[in-house]
């Protein structure tokens, strides 16, 4: 952090607290957490309310990426971005746009830290030593053997250890990268001017939300993404929905390109780059890598303690989330393909059951929705067209434009729809993709259905207050029904209504 201020002082305090003393170990613990991050403090923490004997690992701060670099900071943030976005709207509805107001960089970033600053008591190791019962150490932990694990020059003995290291920014092989200087998701936020012009790498869904909201904010930003759009693994028309967006926010796209070099000139930052348009270059002040996440395996010690790892790929783990040796288990972003905060979350759950009780919780049966926080937001649970057809199941599927959604219009927001995905000749719902300004509050309705088996014609039964845009939930529901009114029955109603009158 630079410069610190007193929000991140507070924070600091709360999550690496200054002459923090390590507690003397315990005989033996029923559980050793390695990371402090969210999979690391669920673990401790679910652990610790269950009656274990925990001990919590933790080299840097608690709160990991989701307080310190990730959720929290970027959602400060985005808000802030889109408060601007609609000033301006508003301003334009009423008043030349001219008038309406600039944002304010430096005050956004402010407004960031003091947020996070606020939510850091929830992670701090006061907290999780005289609330939760924890030992807490602070410190690089190394396993020293397959039941031991060392910091501080103190060996902490394990009946279980959960491994919860995270993962951190990877940095493309770009010539001149690195003595250029980049910024990533663990140092951007601690920009307190605004950066003039930033070039973003990558356009998946870090890229995407960090570069619109910086545009909001008032940066100049280019992003250079390899694939021939935005969100690569999403719908392509739900990811050209959101494209659309960043361009009207003032996003300049390089896309098919590769980057041959950065370097130095003139007091910026150059960016040589070739697309399909052609080879070409361009000066900004900072650049931001978002290009994936590497998880974090090195100088833990795990060679000593039998667990199997590739770099660059994580821990290796099975569906019950253990590793190769039998009394550790791993959980979160160093050993799963869902690197999400509510990810970590549900799967260190799973982890201390199983580890701690003899549990046979398994990974591959939690129904795991996911959100890109841009304007609109896109989110998506379960099956995806693609999905289904690798693997062979077949689909009903049923889309609702957001322009039929009254109260998407009333909002000026009707670039979206909602979309399910539904087992052939059924209504059960197998996936479904929302693009629309609160998407992920939308999803949840889905990820519930898929979860408890709440099918389409129980949906149409819902009522939903008007005007509403999850209306187009029932929408979709409804399209379902319309399906059942096959011609036959339509012959039998006509005939029994002419019957009747």
């Amino acid at each position: 952090m630079n410069p610190i201020d007193a929000h991140d002082q507070a924070l600091l305090d709360a999550v690496r607290p200054a002459g923090w003393r390590n507690p003397d170990p315990a005989p033996r613990y029923n559980l050793v957490v390695v990371g402090g991050g969210t999979a690391g403090l669920v673990s401790a923490a679910v652990a610790a309310g269950l009656g274990a004997r925990v001990a919590l690992v933790e080299r840097d701060r608690l709160g990991g990426d989701c307080l310190n670099t990730g959720c929290v900071p970027s959602k400060a943030l985005i808000r802030a971005g889109r408060l601007a976005a609609e000033a301006q709207f508003a301003a334009a509805l009423a008043r030349p746009p001219a008038h309406a107001p600039h944002p304010d960089f430096a005050a956004a970033m402010e407004r960031m830290r003091k947020i996070r600053a606020s939510i850091a008591p929830h992670d701090s190791a006061l907290r999780f030593r005289d609330e939760l019962g924890i030992d807490v150490f602070r410190g690089e932990g190394r396993f020293v053997a397959n039941d031991t694990l060392e910091v501080d020059g103190k060996k902490l003995r394990f009946r279980r250890a959960i491994l919860a290291t995270g993962a951190r920014a990877a940095a493309p092989p770009i010539s001149g990268l690195a003595e250029t200087g980049f910024l990533t998701n663990e140092s951007v936020f601690s920009l307190s001017a605004n950066p003039g012009r930033l070039a973003v790498i990558g356009g998946g869904p870090i890229g995407c939300e960090l570069a619109q909201t910086f545009a909001r904010l008032g940066v100049a930003v280019t992003i250079f993404e390899v694939g021939a759009h935005l969100l690569e693994r999403e719908d392509a028309d739900a990811a050209a929905i959101v494209q659309r967006a960043l361009i009207r926010d003032g996003v300049r796209l390089v896309l098919g390109c590769k980057i041959r070099a950065v370097a130095r000139e003139a007091g910026a930052k150059l960016v040589h780059y070739e697309s399909p348009d052609g080879a070409g270059s361009i000066a900004v002040d900072e650049v931001l890598v978002a290009a994936g996440r590497a998880p974090n395996v090195e100088d833990v010690g795990l060679e000593a303690a039998g667990v199997a790892y590739q770099v660059g790929r994580g821990i290796q783990v099975d569906d019950r989330l253990r590793t190769t040796n039998p009394r550790i288990f791993a959980v979160g972003d160093c050993c799963m393909a869902w690197k999400f905060t509510h990810a970590a979350d549900a799967a260190a759950k799973i982890a201390v059951q199983n580890a701690l009780f003899f549990g046979r919780k398994k990974l591959s049966s939690l129904v795991m929705p996911w959100c890109t926080y841009t304007d609109p937001e896109l989110a998506h649970v379960g099956l995806s067209e693609r999905d289904a057809v690798a693997r062979g199941i077949a689909l009903d599927t049923y889309t609702v434009e957001l322009e039929a959604n009254d109260r998407a219009v009333c909002d000026g927001e009707e670039d979206g729809f909602v979309r399910v995905h539904a087992r052939k000749g059924s209504d059960q719902v197998v996936g479904a993709t929302v693009v629309a300004s609160h998407g992920g509050e939308i999803v949840s309705l889905l990820t519930t259905a898929i979860t408890a088996r709440i099918g389409l014609g129980k949906l149409a039964g819902v009522i939903f207050p008007y005007p509403t845009q999850s209306e187009a939930v029932k929408a979709v529901a409804n399209a379902y029904m319309r399906t059942r009114l096959t011609p036959p029955i339509k012959r039998l109603f006509d005939q029994f209504l002419r019957a009747m009158r």
